[in-house]
């Protein structure tokens, strides 16, 4: 067994990590940010990334992405589902866009020690003596446990026969959200009163989860709105003879809370310290006119010197520098460096450079991306590190640049309409 530390937003770091790599499973979320401010969404980071993974997994001939996704409800079309489901089916077709043979598990609730969602129930149950369930708790759901869930992911890999096939996993047993809570009781030894009412609404059955199930609110939010769907396996999407025999919920929470069940420790990377106060932005713009990365960073370094004519100049040197100069300063805020052997025509690439706004120039990039087939760009500056005071950045350049690309979204979409 090899570790391996990566940077998931570096298409480089991710090709890298995967070099002599033949099969890949991907776990991958991004409800948590991972820097200190993040402006954009947990689907377009989920998106971006998965890009990352699905390029990378091309470049280095991968046999197989195994994913594990989740159930998609039936009753509704796929444009109304919850945020956080819509979002796992686009990863899911996103790791699919490059080429590599991809085998997705779509689960509900997975029952395990350290599950996001098993522990949210545990830690409900364990904290409150009487719990108020909301109606979103009768939804209907099949969990399915740890342990069976790892079975049938070995018994995906390298199997041809599930290439490009998409399957939903759970155990037989139906169970209502307000069912498992009972039983978890029942596994944990705990006498509590749980009982269900009409109202109480998904904005505070978030705030309730997020509270005393002891998770962040970021991870609660997206669950949460996934709950209000049914989410059990349909027939025609069942993994049929790869497993046959599963757990009941009974026996998978009392798996999950046997204190010997432990998971395995993941190694510490201690060697390398962390820069503070990095920044991370993300906006995802609609691409229907089928523009390339290159139209669109090259309409960017024209629009904003143009949008902000009364304020901004902007001036390219032969090096492809590009800097962005405070009205007539000799002195650039922000500059910019094109680099030409990692861009292409549906990817653009700046490493940030120089500039008085900014505090570490051997760190950050922005790049314009094409993902999904061209059907969406995307426009994202990575671990950039400012130099203003982090309280007056955040409150001053932080909320012009999210601003500013929100402008660039709007002449984007005005442009296509005015050619």
């Amino acid at each position: 067994m090899e570790w391996k530390k990566v940077e998931l937003f570096s298409i480089t770091s991710t090709t890298e990590a995967l070099m002599g790599v033949d099969y890949a499973i991907y776990l991958i979320h991004s409800m948590s940010a991972s820097t200190r401010l993040n402006q954009g969404s947990f689907e377009d980071t989920d998106l971006l990334l998965a890009d990352n993974f699905a390029r990378a997994a091309a470049a280095n001939g991968i046999k197989q992405i195994l994913y594990l996704g989740g159930i998609l409800p039936k009753e509704v079309v796929t444009a109304k589902i919850s945020v956080h489901l819509r979002s796992r089916l686009e990863v899911e077709k996103t790791l699919a866009s490059k080429g590599t043979p991809v085998t997705t598990l779509r689960a509900g609730i997975i029952v395990g020690p350290g599950g996001s969602s098993f522990e949210m129930i545990h830690n409900l149950i364990n904290k409150l003596p009487a719990l108020m369930c909301p109606k979103w708790t009768l939804s209907k759901t099949q969990a399915i446990s740890l342990k069976d869930t790892l079975e049938i992911m070995v018994s995906c890999l390298g199997n041809t026969e599930v290439y490009h096939k998409a399957f939903e996993i759970g155990a037989p047993e139906v169970l209502t959200y307000k069912e498992m809570l009972e039983k978890t009781a029942k596994a944990m030894g705990k006498k509590r009163w749980i009982f269900s009412v009409p109202i109480f609404s998904v904005g505070l059955s978030k705030l309730w989860v997020s509270y005393f199930g002891k998770t962040p609110s970021k991870l609660v939010s997206p669950l949460v709105e996934s709950l209000k769907h049914t989410l059990t396996v349909a027939d025609e999407l069942a993994v049929g003879s790869l497993k046959t025999e599963y757990l009941d919920f009974d026996q998978s929470a009392r798996q999950a809370l046997d204190p010997d069940n432990k998971l395995s420790e993941s190694p510490m990377f201690t060697n390398e310290k962390e820069v503070k106060n990095t920044v991370r932005s993300i906006q995802r713009m609609p691409n229907t006119r089928h523009r390339s990365a290159l139209w669109v960073a090259n309409r960017y370094k024209v629009w904003l010197p143009t949008f902000f004519s009364f304020l901004i100049n902007a001036k390219e040197n032969q090096r492809g520098d590009l800097g962005f100069y405070l009205l007539s300063s000799s002195n650039p805020m922000l500059q910019l460096t094109w680099i030409p052997d990692r861009s292409d025509l549906k990817r653009q690439l700046f490493y940030i450079t120089g500039g008085w706004l900014v505090k570490r120039f051997d760190y950050g990039w922005l790049e314009f991306r094409e993902v999904m087939g061209g059907k969406y760009m995307i426009s994202a500056i990575h671990e950039f590190v400012p130099r203003l005071p982090w309280l007056v950045y955040v409150n001053t350049q932080a909320r012009i640049h999210l601003w500013v690309m929100n402008r660039f979204r709007r002449y984007l979409e005005k442009y296509k309409f005015e050619e």
